[in-house]
């Protein structure tokens, strides 16, 4: 079975998108800072039948991201890694004439210096993941994955997915988000980069839209969030990433269809800039 490591995941977007995962028989690595109820998370994902290992920790702590990618060796491999795990900066949010640069130094480790670290430990599993990969022509089973395919099946394209979950914030000045949104444009650059080193990878930085988090209620709380989306409401068109194995890029949750996409297929989705 395909294997994913998925960081923030007791809550929010990175617990929704753990559970649509492990419903599709993925199995998982989830962090998150507090134990508690990371366990209760994986307590849920492991009712799908799914293998989940929980690990409590900092992704900003370079050994917790070693532990990370080791659970998923002994998975059997790493397929996706999801960058969601996220910081402020300042909660609630401030102007950037009050905002306190250690919390910009948090942000920025968080948000930007520990997704590139765990993109580095992860790379020798990801560059072997064969879960994107199409059967070559004349291939006895087309239509399988390389994880059910027969015996003897030959695969092109090699690489597995890393998906950084971004912010409107990191393309758009919005008042008091200059520090968030400061991380979230950085993650973004390093993500265009990383896809241009890496072209036998998938690298999307996606922009989940408006949301229903503790997050944004952290970053706004007079702000009446009630008529705001949930983020299983985002799973889909993340998954249709997925589905369609699409290209490398930077994606708006709101511009993706929320269903597969055949590879090829004239509606599959396309990055913002593609030309």
């Amino acid at each position: 079975m395909p294997v994913a490591i998925i960081t923030g995941a007791s809550k929010g977007l990175g617990r929704a998108l753990a559970t649509a995962l492990a419903a599709r028989g993925w199995d998982l690595v989830v962090d998150a800072r507090s134990a508690g109820p990371l366990e209760e998370a994986a307590r849920g994902l492991r009712g799908s039948g799914t293998r989940v290992v929980a690990l409590p920790g900092d992704v900003a702590d370079s050994g917790h991201r070693a532990e990370l990618v080791a659970a998923a060796c002994e998975l059997g491999g790493l397929d996706l890694l999801v960058n969601n795990a996220s910081v402020l900066g300042a909660a609630p949010l401030v102007r950037l004439a009050e905002h306190p640069l250690t919390g910009l130094r948090d942000a920025l480790e968080v948000n930007v210096v520990a997704p590139l670290g765990l993109v580095q430990e992860a790379l020798p599993l990801l560059r072997k993941s064969l879960h994107f990969s199409l059967p070559a022509e004349g291939a006895a089973n087309r239509d399988s994955s390389p994880y059910t395919g027969t015996e003897g099946d030959a695969y092109i394209g090699t690489g597995g997915a890393v998906l950084h979950i971004s912010s409107d914030a990191a393309v758009e000045a919005y008042e008091t988000w200059g520090g968030y949104g400061a991380s979230k444009a950085a993650l973004d650059q390093l993500s265009a980069v990383l896809a241009e080193e890496e072209p036998e990878l998938r690298v999307w930085w996606v922009d989940p839209g408006d949301m229903r988090t503790d997050l944004y209620a952290a970053a706004v709380p007079t702000d009446d969030d009630s008529g705001r989306p949930l983020p299983d409401t985002v799973v889909p068109a993340l998954l249709g990433l997925l589905d369609g194995r699409a290209a490398s890029g930077r994606y708006r949750a709101v511009d993706l269809p929320a269903g597969p996409v055949a590879p090829g297929d004239a509606s599959s989705p396309t990055p913002e800039g593609a030309r």
